[in-house]
């Protein structure tokens, strides 16, 4: 199955140090939900691209990492290779929580990847990778993001996952562990969501990248219709509460604004990003509550587009007229319940 690293691309190091700002509200904890560490493409985003990135001025107390299939093992049987990754991941992990490197606790948490389609065989998989963590893994991601047309990625060689009988059985495998499920799905899927959380209501299940409303491909030129055909599967995602969302991996362009003028222009300024985010942001938030979002850097994957810094300030934007609870919540609340972190760790 494919992973976000597909979409890695290269980051023009150069072009974004071409924009930098003055960080807004620094004194807000914050807990990075969603991040990768890899080498892709050549170019490592380990712990020292992390740190350089979550240093440059918010004050960024945890992350949690985000399966990516790196650092899989290279031989045994195919269904434990993904226990690498966890082995990699953990090693950072005990790293950071040295604080020989600083205060972030990185990869505080981490969710990682079984395939689900093993049914019941998926339990001593998992089993191994809480022992192997250390029990800092918190879950699985299955990301079965498919769309009929060929001019889009598809994470999975198949539509309708969610409903089948042999993920479910995997799925009812996760709430007796005390494990969650992070899913990676398109927008006209989002139903398979809604009824994945109809049937395990007692399973925390993590919508990734706001459910990813496609505006590009066979959808492009269809902003309008692609909205309210989001917005209304969002509404019906809502009203599981077993669901919280990932606020974050959102379109950068403003309407109107061609690849091209995007590509060849400045890198984005906060309030850039922050107009462009803001209609599926506030969607978000007004569907969920701030109880049930959470803002996420996807990172290195957004670095294409904005750094770190500019990142998070837009989303200080995008909360400016929000409550110090209502911020406490999508800046580090959320993650801290989902992931099951100590609630210390965005304390003042």
């Amino acid at each position: 199955m494919s992973r976000d690293n597909h979409f890695a691309g290269s980051v023009d190091a150069a072009w974004l140090a071409g924009h930098t700002e003055d960080v807004l509200e620094p004194d807000l904890p914050i807990v990075d939900p969603h991040h990768h560490l890899w080498v892709a493409n050549g170019q490592p985003y380990l712990l020292p691209e992390l740190l350089a990135d979550v240093g440059s001025g918010h004050d960024i107390r945890a992350t949690v990492f985000a399966e990516c299939r790196a650092m899989y093992r290279a031989d045994g049987p195919e269904e434990w290779r993904s226990l690498g990754e966890t082995e990699f991941v953990t090693g950072v992990s005990a790293m950071a929580a040295s604080g020989t490197f600083g205060r972030t606790r990185a990869c505080a948490a981490m969710f990682g990847y079984v395939d689900l389609r093993l049914g019941e065989r998926v339990r001593p998989l998992l089993e191994a990778h809480l022992v192997a963590s250390g029990h800092r893994f918190r879950g699985i991601r299955f990301s079965t993001a498919w769309d009929a047309s060929e001019r889009l990625h598809r994470a999975v060689p198949e539509p309708e996952l969610l409903r089948d009988a042999r993920v479910r059985a995997g799925v009812a495998c996760l709430g007796p562990l005390g494990l969650s499920l992070d899913v990676w799905v398109y927008h006209p899927q989002l139903d398979e969501v809604a009824e994945l959380a109809a049937a395990f209501p007692d399973t925390t299940i993590i919508l990734n990248h706001i459910g990813v409303p496609i505006l590009g491909g066979p959808y492009a030129g269809r902003r309008d219709e692609v909205m309210a055909a989001w917005q209304a599967a969002m509404a019906r995602v809502a009203r599981h509460p077993n669901v919280v969302v990932k606020v974050g991996a959102i379109p950068i362009r403003v309407p109107g604004a061609s690849a091209a003028s995007s590509a060849s222009a400045a890198p984005p300024s906060s309030e850039t990003v922050a107009a462009a985010w803001k209609p599926f942001a506030s969607t978000c938030i007004e569907l969920f509550g701030v109880e049930r979002c959470m803002f996420e850097s996807n990172f290195p994957v957004q670095k294409r587009f904005c750094s770190y810094q500019v990142v998070w300030n837009a989303f200080k934007r995008l909360a400016a007229g929000a409550s110090a609870d209502e911020k406490r919540a999508l800046f580090g609340g959320t993650a801290v319940r989902a992931y099951r972190l100590p609630p210390s760790l965005i304390a003042r």
